[in-house]
This record gives C-alpha cells, structure tokens and sequence, in this order.
C-alpha cells in the first residue's frame, strides 16, 4: 500500500516491470489513482480507450467497475502483448482490443456509445481523436486525457527553445488542444496538475 491507496497484482506488477524494461509508456501511479477515482465515481458502462499498448490501464479499469471496453491500438506489437495480458487477467469478456490506428476506426464504431473516453496515445492527434469520438459521448459523458503535461514541457517552456523541433511541435499542439477543450461550449473542462496532467471533459446535456 502506498499514499495513493494503489495495490498491484503479481500480473500488473510484470506488466510496470515489463514497460519500464521496454520503455512503454503506462499512466504513471497519480494519474491512475485520479483515474481509477472518477470511474469509482461514475460507474461508466462503456469506455473507449485509444492507446492500447501493453492494456495495463484497460486492466486496471475493467477491475475498477463493471464496464465494457473498446481498446484501440496500431502497434502490432503492443497489440499481441496486451492480449495475452488480457487473457491472463481474464478479461476477454470485458475489454476488446481492435489493432487499428485509431484515426481510421470511427465506421468499426460509428454504431456504438461510450459513457468515458480515455485518451493516452499520439500527443500530436489528441484533438483529432477527440472531435472524432465524442459524437460517439453519451449526454453527461466523461473525456478524460492523459500527459496534458508532457512530462513538465507543456507547464514549464523556459527551455522551449532547447527542445527539438518534434518536440517543440508536439508542445504547440498539445498547448492548442488545451485551448480547444477550455473553450468548447460542449464540455466543461477542468485541467489537473496530476500525474503528467490529466484533463477531464464533461458533455453537458
């Protein structure tokens, strides 16, 4: 037990070891406690989620509430291993995996409706993905958006020039996105400074 009351099985405690060896990129343990409590509080019945890899937080969200979720990723790779964690936790009845890029996915779900839509994969796409997916948002639906921060760069731009060009991009974009969800007259928007920043979008109506 720690400060954020988080507690891991032997199979999640393989998958953070596995991704910290393999250098994948998993929700970091604040994000996942500010995570797991909205859906505590919620309760969604269905969840998308783009940004599979290795399913550690479709995991975890599955074990959280009684949902069904769709998991979106375009990595083969990630997409063979997160299944095979799946299987091992059990979870085939509860989440779905679909390898595909999540931009090229609408008419596989254009029939479907979610109650939460988390969003963890390409920074640069995050406000394609969202003007993509959420006409698929119930009313009072959840948007909830991981690395808002992008490990501090975002908050913290005195060394905006130092980055890379790719990075500085991806800064710009995720800035612009930031702005895009706080002036949305759909959503009410809230931006945390938790984990590597978490933004969460309520639908209204």
């Amino acid at each position: 037990m720690n400060d954020l009351n988080l507690k891991f099985d032997d199979l999640e405690e393989s998958m953070r070891a596995y991704a910290k060896e393999h250098h994948v990129p998993i929700i970091q343990d604040e994000g996942l406690a500010f995570l797991e409590l909205i859906l505590q509080l919620y309760q969604p019945k269905t969840i998308l989620e783009i940004g599979t890899a290795i399913g550690y937080s479709a995991i975890r969200m599955a074990r959280v509430c009684d949902t069904h979720i769709v998991t979106i990723e375009r990595k083969e790779e990630m997409v063979e291993q997160a299944k095979k964690n799946i299987e091992h936790a059990d979870l085939n009845h509860q989440i779905e995996v679909l390898f595909k890029d999540a931009l090229d996915c609408f008419e596989d779900l254009k029939n479907k409706r979610f109650d939460l839509i988390f969003i963890d994969a390409a920074k640069a796409q995050y406000l394609n993905f969202f003007e993509l997916f959420t006409p698929l948002l119930n009313s009072g639906g959840i948007v909830v958006c991981d690395n808002m921060s992008f490990h501090g760069l975002v908050l913290n731009q005195d060394n905006y020039e130092q980055q890379s060009r790719s990075v500085r991009g991806l800064i710009r974009k995720l800035n612009n996105f930031k702005q895009n969800l706080l002036e949305n007259q759909n959503f009410d928007t809230s931006i945390f400074n938790i984990g590597d920043g978490m933004a969460v979008s309520i639908r209204k109506g």
